[in-house]
């Protein structure tokens, strides 16, 4: 770049990568919006939760999950291979400590989806995270989403809905909400991509330490 076109006072200025934590109550479309990120190569390491829940039509090991046994997952508990995991509805579902500090040592933004109580946890152990809520329209459009997926019955649907109630109290928890309203899936990943253009244009930037 030619002298007279750069500005010495942000050459100086130190970039460090985003951990970037995308959450919300359960059915909200928080996979739909990282599928959809990953359709559109937005330039991130998408982190790959391990679960222990059976695999859903359509899913691929390693991409969407790392789908492994309950024995697998309790051994990874025990030798420290997580950075957060909880029992959720039944299975367990983790995040694998390689995915996030790897991505993070190599500079590179770093996006992961989490439910609610999980993201507690990362904002304990990362205070520099940027954490991201989304919100259905209403409930009755998450019971809808819910019921289309086909994989709960309607007392575990009834189950989560009230699950969901009470994790949108934890929206003050966060630093942004994004809705994601049937049909709107696009609007969700542009305001996601916006929060990031604007934690990345901060005078003062995050720096993560994990």
């Amino acid at each position: 770049m030619p002298v007279a076109d750069r500005n010495p006072v942000l050459d100086g200025r130190p970039a460090y990568p985003l951990l970037i934590v995308i959450s919300g109550p359960s059915g909200v479309g928080k996979d739909s919006i990282l599928i959809r990120m990953r359709e559109l190569e937005v330039p991130f390491h998408f982190v790959v939760t391990a679960t222990s829940r059976p695999m859903r039509p359509g899913e691929r090991d390693g991409y969407d999950y790392h789908f492994v046994t309950r024995e697998r997952f309790v051994e990874m508990i025990d030798r420290g291979e997580l950075i957060e995991w909880a029992e959720v509805y039944g299975h367990y579902k983790g995040i694998p400590t390689f995915e996030v500090r790897d991505a993070l040592a190599s500079g590179r933004d770093v996006v992961l989806r989490i439910d609610v109580q999980g993201a507690a946890t990362i904002r304990r152990l990362a205070p520099e995270a940027v954490l991201i809520f989304v919100a259905p329209g209403s409930l009755a459009e998450l019971r809808h989403r819910l019921e289309w997926r086909r994989t709960e019955t309607r007392e575990e649907i009834d189950r989560r809905l009230s699950v969901a109630q009470h994790e949108m109290e934890a929206l003050n928890q966060f630093e942004y909400v994004v809705l994601n309203r049937a049909d709107r899936l696009d609007e969700a990943v542009d305001q996601i991509q916006s929060i990031v253009a604007a934690e990345k244009a901060r005078v003062h930037p995050r720096r993560v330490v994990l």
